[in-house]
Parts: structure tokens; C-alpha cells; sequence
């Protein structure tokens, strides 16, 4: 469903702004997740961003009773574990590693799955970029943390599935509605992650932190991404995704003050052109499914 902005003040932004926009809350949202992990395990404030998200969503679309029922409700909520185990993949792997290096890492999953659909030499060399740089950050961060490449590379394997069931649930025309549903199926489903929270319930500045996130990381991303998409079209978009790991070692080194090694560096590097080569095929994946 897409979010109009006619004669909006959005519609007078250049479409590459929004997109930094979207991808500075996006990665601002998880920087308020890094604070977190000292109250909370890593995999129980991915959880709360998931709470935090479904409660705006449902707030905001207050899905019909027929998205609750049926295939649909099958296929958001598949969609929502998905994206929401992705999301405790992630945090566990920006718990110990830094914010620009764990994007970087994650974004193998989808540049996969581009390079599989087609077997051009564009294709190819994208991945052979993807992988350069994926080698060059593991190099470096291997010995200091090993968990956290791991679990980095389980986050791109979960991206890699939510790109297919986003595809999926966008086909089916259900949209923001969709993932309203879906974030509310993973908070039930992932439910047992809440023995890991039980510090945020007792501070109103720590549970303001978690609906923050579910805002920055999901809801404000997703409605940008939506005006960008009707804007830009699908190749200026496809190229844009490069920005997201700059613009996410960006924030890690203002916000949380996490400079990258200069092997990391190169390593980031490759996978941004890696992304911008391949990110033709991608987008017809991630835009039509949703980003989180």
C-alpha cells in the first residue's frame, strides 16, 4: 500500500536525501538498540523493537478482520518471524561487532540472492565484490569476535528468506497492513525473549528507547522507502541501497564512536560496490517486499 505524499513537503526532498534520511533512522534506531544491550540481552531488545513497532502499526493501519484470517494471515506472520529473527541475528552481531561492519556483512544475504537469479557477468562480479569484502572484514574481526561474524552471516541467510516472503506479502497486496500483522505475530511467537527485558519494564526512559526503536528502525524507514520508490523508480532506487552501510559506519562513528580499522574499511567499501552493481536485481525483491 503505498503512502501518498502529493503536494507534500517529502515531495519537494531530492529522492537520495529521503533515502540517507530513512537510512539514518534506520541505524539511529540501532544505535538506541547498542544502549540497550547493558540492560538487556541483544536478542531480547530485538524483541522489544518488534513490540515497539506493532504497537505504532497497529495503532496507525488497524488491519481489517480479513488480514487475521486465512493465507494472509499465514503469510504475514511467516514474514514477521522472519524479519523479526533477522532482527535478533543482527543485534547479536552489532553486540559485538561494529555498527558499519555488521551491515556490511548482512548485506551478502541479499546481493545472494541477486547473483542466483541471474547469471550475468554484473551479477558475478557483484558477488565476487560482496565476498572480497565479507573475506576482508571476517579477516579482521575473526579473532576478536568469531560469534559476531557469524552471526552476522545468520542475519544475511535470514534477509535472504525475508526478501522472498516480503516479495510475497507486497504481491498479495497487502502492504504496510501486512507487516503491522506479521510484527504483531513475531511479538506473540518470539514472546519467551521477554525474560530478557525485565529491566526495561521498570524505567519509562528505557521503554521509551524500545518504542523509539520500533519507530526509527521500521516504521519511519518503511513509509520514507515507499515515497522514494514512487519517486525514483526502480534503478535510481537500486543503486541508493549502497548508501545504507556508509550511511550505518557513519552513524556507528558519530553516535557510538566506532572507528573502522582500515582493512574494514576496504572491506565495507567492497561490499557497497558489490551492492551497487548487483542492487538492479535486489530491488525487485527488497522494495517490493519491506525493509527493517
Amino acid at each position: 500500500m503505498t503512502i501518498s505524499t502529493d503536494n507534500g513537503v517529502l515531495d519537494r526532498v531530492p529522492a537520495p536525501a529521503l533515502f540517507v534520511l530513512s537510512g539514518i533512522s534506520m541505524y539511529v534506531g540501532a544505535a538506541l538498540a547498542v544502549g540497550l544491550f547493558e540492560v538487556a540481552s541483544p536478542a531480547g531488545v530485538a524483541w522489544l523493537r518488534c513490540v515497539g513497532a506493532a504497537l505504532i502499526l497497529l495503532l496507525w493501519r488497524r488491519p481489517g478482520r480479513a488480514a487475521w484470517r486465512g493465507r494472509p494471515l499465514l503469510l504475514a506472520g511467516t514474514f514477521g518471524v522472519v524479519t523479526a529473527g533477522m532482527n535478533v541475528l543482527f543485534y547479536e552481531a552489532i553486540a559485538r561487532l561494529p555498527l558499519g561492519t555488521g551491515v556490511a556483512i548482512e548485506f551478502a544475504g541479499p546481493v545472494v540472492v541477486a547473483a542466483l537469479g541471474s547469471r550475468g557477468a554484473r551479477d558475478i562480479a557483484a558477488l565476487a565484490g560482496v565476498v572480497a569484502g565479507v573475506f576482508l572484514i571476517a579477516d579482521v574481526q575473526w579473532e576478536g569476535s568469531p560469534a559476531g561474524v557469524a552471526y552476522a552471516l545468520g542475519a544475511a541467510a535470514a534477509w535472504a528468506a525475508y526478501i522472498v516472503l516480503g516479495t510475497r506479502v507486497a504481491l498479495a497486496g497487502n502492504g504496510v497492513d501486512g507487516l503491522a500483522v506479521g510484527c504483531a505475530v513475531a511479538t506473540v511467537a518470539l514472546s519467551p525473549l521477554a525474560v530478557h527485558t525485565t529491566a526495561v519494564w521498570s524505567e519509562p526512559g528505557l521503554l521509551a528507547s524500545a518504542v523509539g526503536m520500533g519507530l526509527l528502525s521500521t516504521v519511519v524507514p518503511y513509509a520514507l522507502d515507499q515515497v522514494v520508490l514512487r519517486r525514483a523508480g526502480q534503478a535510481r532506487f537500486a543503486l541508493l541501497l549502497a548508501l545504507l552501510p556508509v550511511t550505518a559506519a557513519v552513524v556507528g562513528f558519530v553516535v557510538l564512536g566506532q572507528v573502522p580499522a582500515l582493512v574494514e574499511t576496504l572491506g565495507i567499501l567492497a561490499v557497497v560496490a558489490g551492492v551497487a552493481l548487483g542492487s538492479g536485481t535486489i530491488r525487485g525483491g527488497r522494495a517490493r517486499g519491506l525493509r527493517t
